[in-house]
């Protein structure tokens, strides 16, 4: 029973305490120890190549050592291999922070100030209170929901929007391509926290975001594969959209010379929204891995068919 780790060495000696002190009956392998590929169950990996995989007979879960799952190949991934995405509080809470503050942001005009200080020029903004703006929130999952809950502290007006079903208190809820556009009519904010998928692939592309409201504001903290890119570059320009706070892009990072890099109307952070945080990260796949010992569900267990 060995987890065979293949990441940052620096992540992996914490790990590897860890799992002395805590788990010593599971196996800690990290590259370029020797190891028998037969004797490894768990491979916790970012982007594993698939001759990797292929050499492990006995693999029977592979852990991804961030939020998301959408850098493995399903397709070339064994059946019988389960995959699961991270699931651990210093995620959440980062999440949390970084959407908490970036609402904030737009909800207080950072941008236009930003712009006025440039500029030497003292130029206040009348203030909407927040019980008239309303945040919406694409994704209802663990992290969706922690934001939700920390926005609703501010008084903002909610709503959320998902593949499936949800009740989440305090928030109107809308579910399925028939409530999307009841959902995007009333986004003041809009923020993304789905999962990618082929299906959310370029999902705030132009024919998305003209639903929203003139001088709605965007937020992406997903995945930059998530948006097309000179669609929001026009509907800023437009003046549909006013403003846009992008911790995600495709490519990353970005080139020099990128439009998104001195766009006046875009505030830009290099993918630091929330990070896997090394001590309980470690604890949150043995917690796991003592949950599959003893055939109970796993969090954050991925259906591989809709790919989270």
């Amino acid at each position: 029973m060995t987890l065979l780790y293949t990441s940052d060495a620096v992540r992996g000696r914490v790990w590897r305490a860890i799992f002395a002190q805590e788990a010593a009956d599971i196996g800690f392998i990290e590259p370029p120890e020797p190891y028998d590929p037969a004797a490894i169950r768990y491979l916790a990996a970012w982007s594993p190549p698939a001759e990797l995989i292929a050499s492990l007979p006995n693999l029977k879960i592979l852990f991804s050592i961030g939020a998301g799952v959408d850098q493995f190949d399903m397709a070339g991934l064994p059946p019988h291999v389960d995959v699961v995405r991270m699931i651990e509080p210093g995620i959440v809470a980062g999440m949390v922070e970084y959407a908490t503050m970036a609402v904030l942001a737009l909800h207080r005009d950072l941008i236009p100030y930003r712009a006025a200080q440039a500029d030497q020029r003292w130029a206040p903004i009348k203030l909407v209170p927040a019980e008239q703006r309303r945040v919406g929130v694409m994704g209802l999952g663990q992290l969706g929901k922690a934001v939700l809950g920390a926005l609703r502290l501010f008084g903002f007006a909610l709503s959320g929007w998902s593949r499936s079903p949800h009740a989440v208190e305090g928030v109107t809820c809308h579910s399925g391509a028939a409530e999307l556009d009841a959902f995007l009519a009333e986004c003041d904010i809009l923020l993304c926290l789905l999962p990618l998928t082929p299906d959310t692939r370029g999902i705030l592309c132009r024919d998305l975001l003209v639903r929203l409201p003139q001088g709605a504001m965007l937020i992406n903290a997903a995945r930059g594969g998530h948006l097309v890119a000179q669609d929001l570059l026009d509907l800023l320009d437009e003046g549909h959209l006013s403003a846009a706070m992008l911790d995600v892009t495709d490519p990353e990072p970005l080139p020099p010379g990128h439009p998104f890099w001195s766009h006046p109307r875009i505030l830009l952070t290099p993918h630091v929204a929330s990070m896997t945080r090394a001590d309980s990260a470690a604890r949150a796949l043995i917690a796991n891995i003592r949950r599959h010992q003893a055939g109970e569900p796993m969090d954050g267990l991925v259906a591989r068919g809709r790919g989270y």
